[in-house]
């Protein structure tokens, strides 16, 4: 009966690896993950380009993205829609201590739709007014 048991104990062993070899196999020749962070990547790299020309006011921005997270300042998050992207993050402008939330749509192609942030400097006040697409809220 020990006999048994060690035949059976070896099979299941070599089957768990097997399965395991195979799943890990698997997930690392699958482009489709790759892609996705490609892509991901290209989405926050435009969003703190449009960010800088937005917010930055001739100053130097210091961003905290999906790209470059810290979650000492907060949660920040990368998000497919049906017919673009969502992408949130802080920054904060050379000088200042308080960091702004902000959180950007964009559509298939990187191009804005909205964009809205917590900031309440008279600039981007006057800015929200001009733009629909953007507005800053204290």
């Amino acid at each position: 009966m020990t006999q048994t048991h060690r035949i059976a104990r070896l099979f299941v062993a070599f089957a768990a690896g097997a399965l395991l070899a195979w799943y890990a196999y698997d997930r690392s020749t699958d482009p489709e993950p790759r892609r996705q962070r490609v892509a991901e990547e290209a989405v926050v790299l435009a969003a703190r380009g449009i960010l800088e020309d937005y917010v930055a006011l001739g100053r130097e921005l210091e961003i905290v993205d999906p790209l470059a997270p810290d979650r000492k300042v907060g949660k920040v998050y990368i998000y497919p829609t049906a017919d673009g992207w969502q992408v949130s993050g802080h920054y904060r402008r050379a000088g200042e201590q308080r960091w702004h939330a902000w959180l950007m749509t964009l559509d298939a192609q990187e191009a804005l739709l909205s964009l809205s942030a917590q900031d309440d400097s008279a600039e981007l006040s006057a800015l929200a007014a001009s733009d629909e697409r953007f507005s800053a809220v204290p």
